[in-house]
Protein backbone atom coordinates (compact mmCIF):
# COMPACT_ATOMS: atom_id res chain seq x y z
CA UNK A 1 0.00 0.00 0.00
CA UNK A 2 2.77 2.43 0.90
CA UNK A 3 4.61 1.54 -2.33
CA UNK A 4 1.51 2.39 -4.34
CA UNK A 5 1.11 5.68 -2.48
CA UNK A 6 4.74 6.55 -3.19
CA UNK A 7 4.32 5.89 -6.92
CA UNK A 8 1.06 7.81 -7.05
CA UNK A 9 2.42 10.96 -5.41
CA UNK A 10 5.63 10.77 -7.42
CA UNK A 11 3.53 10.81 -10.59
CA UNK A 12 1.82 13.94 -9.25
CA UNK A 13 5.31 15.47 -8.73
CA UNK A 14 5.12 15.72 -4.90
CA UNK A 15 8.12 15.80 -2.62
CA UNK A 16 7.58 12.69 -0.45
CA UNK A 17 8.98 12.71 3.08
CA UNK A 18 9.33 9.07 4.17
CA UNK A 19 9.47 8.74 7.96
CA UNK A 20 11.50 5.69 8.93
CA UNK A 21 14.85 4.26 9.97
CA UNK A 22 17.80 4.44 7.62
CA UNK A 23 18.82 1.01 6.34
CA UNK A 24 15.51 -0.70 7.17
CA UNK A 25 14.50 -3.05 4.35
CA UNK A 26 10.99 -1.61 4.12
CA UNK A 27 12.31 1.96 3.85
CA UNK A 28 14.77 0.96 1.13
CA UNK A 29 12.01 -0.81 -0.79
CA UNK A 30 9.61 2.14 -0.61
CA UNK A 31 12.29 4.69 -1.48
CA UNK A 32 13.25 2.57 -4.49
CA UNK A 33 9.82 3.15 -6.01
CA UNK A 34 10.54 6.86 -6.60
CA UNK A 35 14.06 7.75 -5.45
CA UNK A 36 14.04 11.13 -7.16
CA UNK A 37 10.97 12.22 -5.17
CA UNK A 38 11.55 10.60 -1.75
CA UNK A 39 13.60 11.88 1.18
CA UNK A 40 14.12 9.83 4.32
CA UNK A 41 13.25 11.55 7.61
CA UNK A 42 14.75 9.51 10.45
CA UNK A 43 13.10 11.10 13.49
CA UNK A 44 12.38 14.69 14.57
CA UNK A 45 16.07 15.61 14.79
CA UNK A 46 16.53 15.12 11.04
CA UNK A 47 13.70 17.47 10.04
CA UNK A 48 16.08 20.45 9.85
CA UNK A 49 17.92 18.76 6.96
CA UNK A 50 14.82 18.43 4.77
CA UNK A 51 14.61 20.62 1.67
CA UNK A 52 11.63 20.66 -0.71
CA UNK A 53 10.98 22.28 -4.08
CA UNK A 54 7.42 23.50 -3.48
CA UNK A 55 6.04 23.73 0.06
CA UNK A 56 2.48 23.39 -1.29
CA UNK A 57 3.24 19.91 -2.72
CA UNK A 58 4.73 17.95 0.16
CA UNK A 59 3.33 14.74 1.67
CA UNK A 60 4.58 12.37 4.38
CA UNK A 61 4.51 8.59 4.33
CA UNK A 62 5.91 6.24 6.95
CA UNK A 63 7.50 2.89 7.60
CA UNK A 64 4.64 0.64 8.73
CA UNK A 65 6.34 -0.76 11.85
CA UNK A 66 7.22 2.50 13.62
CA UNK A 67 5.90 3.62 16.98
CA UNK A 68 2.77 5.68 16.41
CA UNK A 69 3.98 8.26 18.94
CA UNK A 70 7.41 8.46 17.32
CA UNK A 71 5.87 8.95 13.89
CA UNK A 72 3.51 11.70 15.00
CA UNK A 73 6.30 13.55 16.83
CA UNK A 74 8.17 13.68 13.51
CA UNK A 75 5.02 14.70 11.63
CA UNK A 76 4.40 17.54 14.10
CA UNK A 77 7.95 18.79 13.61
CA UNK A 78 7.61 18.56 9.83
CA UNK A 79 4.35 20.50 9.94
CA UNK A 80 6.05 23.29 11.88
CA UNK A 81 8.45 23.69 8.95
CA UNK A 82 5.94 22.97 6.18
CA UNK A 83 2.44 24.15 7.24
CA UNK A 84 0.89 22.82 4.01
CA UNK A 85 2.23 19.30 4.56
CA UNK A 86 -0.33 16.74 3.32
CA UNK A 87 -1.25 13.57 5.22
CA UNK A 88 -1.32 10.19 3.46
CA UNK A 89 -4.79 9.10 2.31
CA UNK A 90 -4.85 6.24 4.83
CA UNK A 91 -3.05 5.14 7.98
CA UNK A 92 0.35 3.71 7.02
CA UNK A 93 1.15 2.20 10.43
CA UNK A 94 0.26 -1.49 10.23
CA UNK A 95 -3.02 -2.15 12.10
CA UNK A 96 -1.45 -5.09 13.97
CA UNK A 97 1.51 -2.95 15.01
CA UNK A 98 -0.72 -0.10 16.12
CA UNK A 99 -3.14 -2.33 18.05
CA UNK A 100 -0.27 -3.91 19.97
CA UNK A 101 1.17 -0.54 20.90
CA UNK A 102 -2.22 0.64 22.19
CA UNK A 103 -2.56 -2.55 24.27
CA UNK A 104 0.92 -2.14 25.75
CA UNK A 105 0.14 1.47 26.68
CA UNK A 106 -2.90 0.22 28.60
CA UNK A 107 -1.00 -2.67 30.20
CA UNK A 108 2.37 -1.12 31.10
CA UNK A 109 1.24 1.06 34.05
CA UNK A 110 0.00 -2.10 35.82
CA UNK A 111 3.23 -4.08 35.27
CA UNK A 112 6.61 -4.04 36.93
CA UNK A 113 7.96 -6.12 34.04
CA UNK A 114 6.90 -6.46 30.39
CA UNK A 115 8.20 -9.29 28.22
CA UNK A 116 7.91 -8.81 24.46
CA UNK A 117 8.17 -11.96 22.37
CA UNK A 118 9.85 -11.12 19.09
CA UNK A 119 13.08 -10.94 17.15
CA UNK A 120 15.70 -8.25 17.73
CA UNK A 121 15.63 -7.44 14.01
CA UNK A 122 11.85 -6.88 14.13
CA UNK A 123 11.26 -3.14 14.21
CA UNK A 124 7.72 -3.42 15.57
CA UNK A 125 8.86 -5.75 18.39
CA UNK A 126 11.65 -3.38 19.44
CA UNK A 127 9.11 -0.52 19.45
CA UNK A 128 6.92 -2.46 21.90
CA UNK A 129 9.77 -2.56 24.44
CA UNK A 130 10.17 1.21 24.07
CA UNK A 131 6.43 1.82 24.41
CA UNK A 132 6.28 -0.29 27.60
CA UNK A 133 9.13 1.65 29.21
CA UNK A 134 7.68 5.00 28.15
CA UNK A 135 4.28 4.15 29.64
CA UNK A 136 5.05 2.99 33.16
CA UNK A 137 6.71 -0.44 33.12
CA UNK A 138 9.73 -0.62 35.43
CA UNK A 139 11.52 -2.98 33.05
CA UNK A 140 10.91 -4.50 29.61
CA UNK A 141 12.82 -7.14 27.67
CA UNK A 142 12.68 -8.63 24.19
CA UNK A 143 13.01 -12.42 23.86
CA UNK A 144 12.75 -14.82 20.94
CA UNK A 145 11.89 -17.81 23.14
CA UNK A 146 10.81 -18.54 26.70
CA UNK A 147 14.24 -20.01 27.51
CA UNK A 148 15.80 -16.56 27.06
CA UNK A 149 13.98 -15.22 30.12
CA UNK A 150 16.41 -14.58 32.97
CA UNK A 151 14.94 -15.67 36.30
CA UNK A 152 16.55 -12.64 37.97
CA UNK A 153 14.15 -10.40 36.00
CA UNK A 154 11.33 -11.79 38.14
CA UNK A 155 12.88 -10.92 41.53
CA UNK A 156 10.40 -8.81 43.49
CA UNK A 157 7.99 -8.65 40.57
CA UNK A 158 4.30 -9.27 41.25
CA UNK A 159 2.83 -8.47 37.82
CA UNK A 160 4.30 -9.38 34.42
CA UNK A 161 2.92 -8.19 31.10
CA UNK A 162 3.36 -10.31 27.99
CA UNK A 163 2.95 -9.17 24.39
CA UNK A 164 4.43 -10.08 21.01
CA UNK A 165 5.48 -8.66 17.69
CA UNK A 166 2.93 -8.62 14.89
CA UNK A 167 4.15 -11.80 13.14
CA UNK A 168 5.17 -13.93 16.14
CA UNK A 169 3.66 -17.46 16.18
CA UNK A 170 1.18 -18.03 19.00
CA UNK A 171 3.11 -21.09 20.17
CA UNK A 172 6.06 -18.89 21.21
CA UNK A 173 3.80 -16.65 23.27
CA UNK A 174 2.21 -19.70 24.93
CA UNK A 175 5.68 -20.94 25.81
CA UNK A 176 6.43 -17.71 27.69
CA UNK A 177 3.08 -17.81 29.52
CA UNK A 178 3.69 -21.45 30.53
CA UNK A 179 7.18 -20.69 31.83
CA UNK A 180 5.85 -17.78 33.87
CA UNK A 181 3.18 -20.08 35.33
CA UNK A 182 5.98 -22.40 36.51
CA UNK A 183 7.38 -19.42 38.42
CA UNK A 184 4.04 -18.73 40.11
CA UNK A 185 2.53 -16.30 37.63
CA UNK A 186 -0.51 -18.43 36.90
CA UNK A 187 -3.28 -15.84 37.32
CA UNK A 188 -3.65 -14.60 33.73
CA UNK A 189 -5.90 -11.81 32.48
CA UNK A 190 -6.16 -10.43 28.95
CA UNK A 191 -5.99 -6.76 28.01
CA UNK A 192 -8.39 -6.08 25.12
CA UNK A 193 -8.15 -2.72 23.39
CA UNK A 194 -9.09 -3.68 19.82
CA UNK A 195 -10.92 -6.43 17.97
CA UNK A 196 -9.08 -7.49 14.82
CA UNK A 197 -11.50 -8.69 12.14
CA UNK A 198 -9.42 -8.09 9.02
CA UNK A 199 -8.97 -11.17 6.82
CA UNK A 200 -6.83 -11.65 3.71
CA UNK A 201 -7.90 -13.55 0.59
CA UNK A 202 -5.60 -16.10 -0.99
CA UNK A 203 -3.61 -14.81 -3.98
CA UNK A 204 -5.51 -15.38 -7.22
CA UNK A 205 -2.88 -17.86 -8.44
CA UNK A 206 -3.51 -20.17 -5.48
CA UNK A 207 -7.30 -20.23 -5.54
CA UNK A 208 -7.81 -22.72 -8.44
CA UNK A 209 -5.24 -25.14 -6.98
CA UNK A 210 -6.97 -25.04 -3.61
CA UNK A 211 -10.37 -25.70 -5.22
CA UNK A 212 -8.96 -28.58 -7.28
CA UNK A 213 -7.59 -30.35 -4.19
CA UNK A 214 -11.09 -30.41 -2.68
Amino acid sequence: KVHQEAKRFARDDYDILLIGHEGHEEVEGTAGEAPEHIQLVDGPASVENVAVRDESKVIWLSQTTLSVDETMATVDRLRERFPHLSDPPSDDICYATQNRQVAVKAMAPQCELVIVVGSKNSSNSVRLVEVALQNGADAAYLVDYAREIDASWLDGVSTVGVTSGASVPEVLVRGVVELLAEHGYDDVSTVNTAEETLTFALPRELRPARTARK
